[in-house]
Formats: C-alpha cells, structure tokens, sequence
C-alpha cells in the first residue's frame, strides 16, 4: 500500500465561502471516491482523516455520516468506516435502480431544462472530453459523473436529484471494483447527443439515448472483479502539501 502523502490530484468539488468545515471534508471525499482514489474497501481512519485536513475527528464524522447516508461509505460499529464495497447482487440492485432513475430523470430533463442549463452542460461535456483525451481517467470519470447529477438539475425535482448523487457515486465505486476494460471510454459522443435530444424536447430520443447509455455502462462491468485499497495519506497528499 502506497503511503497516503504521493498520489492525489488537488481536489475538484467547488469550494464555495462560508461552507463549514465537514462540508469541505465531505466535498474532497466524495471527489476522491468519484474519480477513483478512493477504492472500495479503503480504510477511513478518522485519526488519519483529522491529521490531514487539520480538524477535529468530531468534523470527519460528521462528513462520514452524510456519506454513509449516501451509501457510499460504510460505518462498522467498534470497527471505524470503509469505502463501500457492494458485493455482486448489490452491484446488480444499483445498476437497476440507476436505470429507473436516470429514465425519469431524462423524461423531466426533455421537459424542463433551460438553455442555460444545457449550455452548462455543454461546457462540462467539454471538459470530460478533454480529461479523457489527456488520459485523465480519474477526473474524466468525475466530469462524467457531474453531468449526470447536472441532468437530474435541470429535472427540477429534489428528491430525483438527491437519489442521482447517491447512485452516481454508488456506480463510480462499480466501476472501479468491476470494470473489465482498460479504461476505455465512449460516454463522451453519447452524452452529447442526449443532450441535444433534451434539448430538442424529443423525449423519446432522449429516453432512448439515455438507455443505450445505461446499456453500454453495464456492458463494461464483470461482477467478479476485485481492485486494491489505497492508503488515506496519498490520496488526499495535496491537502497535506497545502497546509
């Protein structure tokens, strides 16, 4: 296991003034756990966790709670908290329910988003394209992750959209610990032409666009597979380094 201080990127999630400090934790977990530094399985030491980011293992509770309640992070009594590790049938389960979700969520999106918003998200589009063109897979899979929490946005409904951040970070940790390909990536072209679907308002393109989609990310999953754990103090080096 490599040592906690040589491998993070800095992290991505908007830190906007005024946030308390649990939010910042739980904003550079939930990056790290989305771009795949943080492995299913890995160890949260609350003592570690507190070194790192200079707070009071009271503060990395606090964020570990919420992601728990996301479903991301598990909290073992007398044992601390881990990366979700979701054995093969859950794995199936939240595949299934990323399905219903996304589907409704695509069929609102057809009928409320607004040019601004697609515009956004034309720009994150962008982005994506580019991490992966670059070969950063990590912030790829992220910006991928993004735009879908983004569509459940322009769906304007509450309730959709917290779901869409649990399941979407749920699928990032799927596709760490099952995904058989090499990283290969082609959500870029489909994520664009869903958009311009939404756009149109033509919600059967869309709500086809959307499954093909949901098809291809399951195509690439071999529930067999295992990944290693990483340790806390790489993957979160860059908030030590600024400290």
């Amino acid at each position: 296991m490599g040592s906690l201080k040589s491998s993070m990127k800095p992290a991505t999630k908007t830190k906007t003034a005024g946030q308390s400090q649990d939010d910042v934790v739980y904003c550079h977990i939930f990056d790290a756990i989305l771009e795949q530094r943080l492995p299913p399985a890995t160890k949260l030491s609350e003592e570690a966790l507190a070194e790192i980011f200079g707070v009071s293992r009271t503060i990395i509770r606090r964020a570990l709670l919420r992601l728990s309640l996301e479903q991301v992070v598990v909290i073992r009594p007398n044992r601390g908290a881990m990366v979700a590790s979701p054995t093969v049938d859950e794995a199936r389960q939240i595949i299934k329910a990323r399905e219903v979700m996304e589907l409704a969520i695509t069929e609102l999106a057809a009928e409320n988003a607004t040019k601004a918003q697609i515009d956004e998200c034309r720009k994150l589009v962008a982005k994506e394209n580019k991490a992966f063109e670059q070969g950063d897979y990590g912030s790829g899979l992220r910006l991928s992750g993004e735009f879908h929490i983004k569509l459940a946005e322009m769906a304007e409904n509450a309730p959709l959209l917290a779901f869409q951040r649990s399941l979407v970070s749920q699928t990032s940790l799927l596709i760490a610990q099952y995904e058989t390909s090499n990283h290969s990536n082609c959500s870029q072209d489909e994520h664009s032409a869903l958009l311009n679907a939404i756009e149109s308002g033509n919600k059967e393109k869309a709500l086809a666009l959307m499954q093909e989609h949901l098809d291809h990310i399951r195509s690439k999953l071999n529930l067999d597979g295992r990944t290693a754990s990483s340790d806390l103090h790489v993957v979160f080096s860059n908030v030590l380094k600024n400290r």
